[in-house]
């Protein structure tokens, strides 16, 4: 395990109070790289430049992509500083979205109102088992939701793993930008805490109760696990590309 702090910082962007990074932030740190946490939303500032990070991520939240508030579009647009840089960048659920609309595309609500929060199958396209094939790590069968919108995939982006209700389940930027509509950061305590803290989300068409949401974390979490972690080490040092050998 590589001693914390020794490589350039990570970007993180998190929404509320009280959010951690979960999974992602722990396993980030183990690869030695300090966690360079901002909160837009309550007036932390975002950096012009990613030339002294080693790549960025922006994590969920209640909000939506559509909001009006300043913090929100001010994401948005910066996005557009690890896409021209060519840093690694990685949206989660409401960041996979912010990505979304940075590219020109919708973001919307499901039209019979339903969310996803729980476990659901997550099916890979050709480009995504490509990059699975790459990885040496297949795409999890089930993979962990808390959201009720979902988000088309943009001009220039390759869909790598589709859903049912909300179909862009995953998407990749060039090399080194990607969007998860899922959650691979969740830990049991978030589970547990999300759970209880907007237990009414759980009344909403599609979602899944608290007692199968936690089955579904022992059943899949471990695949998960796997993935996200094998996920971050391609992500973060050597540049991916969806059309693997192409051009070849």
């Amino acid at each position: 395990m590589t001693r914390q702090g020794t490589k350039a910082p990570i970007l993180i962007v998190l929404h509320q109070e009280h959010s951690t990074p979960g999974r992602v932030g722990r396993l980030l740190a183990e690869r030695g790289h300090r966690l360079d946490i901002r909160r837009p939303r309550f007036g932390d500032p975002l950096p012009e430049t990613l030339a002294d990070h080693a790549g960025a991520v922006i994590f969920g939240g209640p909000m939506s992509a559509n909001d009006p508030d300043d913090f929100i579009k001010a994401e948005i647009e910066w996005i557009g500083v690890p896409l021209k840089e060519g840093k690694p960048f990685l949206g989660l659920c409401l960041g996979a979205q912010m990505l979304a609309k940075h590219m020109g595309a919708d973001v919307w609500q499901h039209p019979e109102g339903r969310a996803e929060i729980g476990y659901y199958p997550l099916v890979p396209t050709g480009a995504g088992e490509r990059l699975s094939e790459a990885w040496g790590v297949p795409w999890p069968s089930h993979v962990y939701h808390w959201h009720r919108e979902g988000f088309d995939c943009p001009a220039g982006a390759d869909t790598l793993a589709t859903g049912d209700d909300f179909p862009t389940q995953a998407i990749q930027v060039g090399g080194k930008a990607f969007g998860l509509q899922f959650h691979p950061e969740v830990t049991h305590a978030m589970i547990c805490r999300w759970t209880v803290v907007a237990e009414e989300r759980l009344s909403t068409p599609g979602a899944q109760d608290r007692v199968r949401q936690l089955d579904g974390r022992f059943l899949y979490d471990p695949h998960v696990s796997r993935w996200i972690d094998r996920f971050l080490d391609h992500w973060l040092e050597e540049p991916l590309a969806a059309k693997t050998g192409a051009g070849a």
